[in-house]
């Protein structure tokens, strides 16, 4: 029996070849980066990429939003080829937006069209963080105002989701006068009796969110969110204080009155017809 023990071949722990590896598909697994849980890419899709374990959202691309919202069939897109230029000359500008539009397949960091919400009509714009960070440039400020404006002509409610870095340095001064622009076009739409739902997601800071994103009949957030105007640091160096772990989140601004609600993304369908069919009847 010994003899036969010794004979037997060591077995040894093998390493995965590399052919091994990329017999693996690309995607086919996403980590939670909250709570570190591995699940089925196509799972979390299904699920509106919110964790089932812990509930973090995951990030959307803008036409994931608008199929997660609108009746199937229903959504139109407004301005889709509208793209930006390079007003100051900035250095190397051009070649960033173009990179960015063959990354996301997107001409800008927003998408707006129109549709219905369980057969509610409404106009929506939904912000995309994947095209320049989601920042505001001329192009965002003209759609945002274009599709409000459309919001007024056929008489139904606006609602934009907002994720953004904040305004286009790129763009300078014609990127700030977007802040501007888009209140006034709000404001038409309240003297009009429209309605304005805005909804904010991670993340939503600087001129975003001192403007438009702030400015909603409803304002909503998505759980865990980051609003805010300056960065925390920033902050911080300048009132010589340190800030509450949760600040800046959706949480915190919910607690101090800036927000009527924090809702999951797998919530949103349902709310925003409630909203809608109060405000129709």
């Amino acid at each position: 029996m010994l003899k036969d023990f010794l004979k037997k071949k060591k077995r040894y722990a093998t390493i995965p070849s590399e052919r091994a590896k990329q017999e693996v598909p690309e995607g086919l697994m996403t980590k939670c980066p909250s709570c570190r849980t591995i699940m089925y890419t196509k799972e979390l899709k299904k699920n509106l990429y919110v964790c089932d374990s812990c509930g973090h959202h995951h990030r959307m691309t803008a036409y994931e939003r608008f199929d997660s919202l609108f009746d199937e069939g229903t959504f139109v897109e407004f301005d889709k080829d509208m793209i930006g230029e390079n007003p100051l000359d900035f250095p190397t500008y051009e070649e960033k937006l173009e990179a960015d539009r063959k990354k996301t397949d997107l001409n800008e960091a927003i998408v707006t069209g129109k549709g219905t919400i369980n057969g509610y009509g409404a106009v929506m714009a939904v912000m995309d963080s994947r095209f320049r960070m989601g920042s505001m440039g001329s192009v965002v400020g003209e759609k945002i105002t274009r599709a409000v404006e459309q919001s007024i002509e056929m008489g139904v409610p606006f609602i934009l989701f907002s994720a953004s870095g904040g305004a286009r340095m790129q763009e300078g001064v014609l990127s700030l006068m977007q802040m501007a622009k888009t209140s006034a076009a709000l404001e038409k739409l309240s003297r009009q009796g429209g309605l304005f739902i805005s909804i904010m997601t991670h993340p939503t800071t600087g001129g975003v969110s001192a403007s438009f994103a702030s400015l909603g009949d409803y304002n909503f957030a998505e759980p865990k969110a980051l609003i805010g105007f300056a960065g925390r640091r920033i902050i911080e160096q300048t009132i010589r204080q340190e800030l509450p772990e949760d600040f800046q989140t959706a949480e915190f601004l919910l607690k101090h009155g800036q927000l009527d609600r924090v809702v999951s993304r797998l919530e949103m369908k349902e709310l925003l017809t409630t909203i809608l069919d109060i405000h129709a009847s």
